[in-house]
């Protein structure tokens, strides 16, 4: 019997890690997979990456993980638009804060991941086996998914990116994403978007049925607010105000 908490996309939010962290080990949960997205584009990246170093789990090469180590500039966006400069410096900005030692753990993320847990084989990526740039929703056709996946054999795909929980078929397998733990996202009624206090992640058992559990982890905005305005991290506000409006 097995069984790992899957994290994915904390994006440099310590607190909201930290939570589900706390909430892992209130369930006696031991082992972790990390699907990437780990510390870009948030308050605490170097601390970030830190606490994800004790964790000593398989990590996943996610594509804001490889802007850390090569970041991107306006000549790497194809159309950029009136929020590209925002993201740049910010994603400057956390590149500027790792040391060596850092960028050393960054480059051990791997592209894929490949578990066996008792009788269930896993393959792990960020976006798609073929490039973390790709996006797996649940609405995502058989026909696509077939590209995604063509030369892979697992019995559960396991990605994330896209900052949505789903577990969905796929022939005889399933395929999931457990969410963000740092930036999720949730609609309004007039369909704009907001990030709400809480925290993603999944439980994965192997009891020997799979059983896959989603879960959300609220958290206090009065540390995120700390954290974020104590960084000096460039549109500190900015990137706040997005949480100012969540329940």
């Amino acid at each position: 019997m097995a069984k790992l908490a899957l994290i994915s996309d904390m994006h440099g939010n310590l607190p909201a890690f930290e939570a589900v962290l706390e909430d892992v080990q209130l369930q006696g949960i031991t082992q972790f997979l990390c699907l990437g997205d780990v510390a870009n584009f948030g308050p605490q990246p170097k601390e970030t990456l830190e606490r994800l170093q004790t964790l000593a789990c398989p990590v996943v090469m996610g594509n804001t993980d490889d802007s850390l180590l090569k970041p991107r500039t306006l000549a790497d966006i194809q159309e950029p638009n009136e929020d590209t400069r925002y993201f740049l410096e910010v994603e400057a900005w956390c590149a500027e804060q790792l040391d060596e030692s850092d960028r050393k753990f960054v480059r051990t993320f791997q592209p894929t991941l490949k578990l066996e847990l008792d009788a269930l084989n896993l393959l792990a990526y960020h976006g798609s086996p073929k490039s973390y740039h790709d996006q797996i929703v649940a609405t995502t056709s058989e026909e696509t998914l077939e590209g995604y996946f063509e030369s892979t054999e697992a019995n559960l795909y396991v990605g994330g990116h896209t900052h949505e929980q789903f577990v969905r078929r796929y022939t005889q397998s399933r395929v999931m994403n457990p969410g963000s733990v740092g930036l999720p996202y949730i609609f309004k009624k007039d369909g704009t978007e907001m990030r709400p206090l809480f925290a993603e992640y999944a439980v994965l058992e192997t009891t020997p049925e799979v059983n896959i559990t989603f879960k959300r982890v609220s958290y206090e905005y009065e540390k995120l607010a700390k954290a974020v305005r104590a960084s000096k991290m460039p549109h500190a506000e900015k990137w706040l105000a997005d949480f100012e409006l969540a329940p």
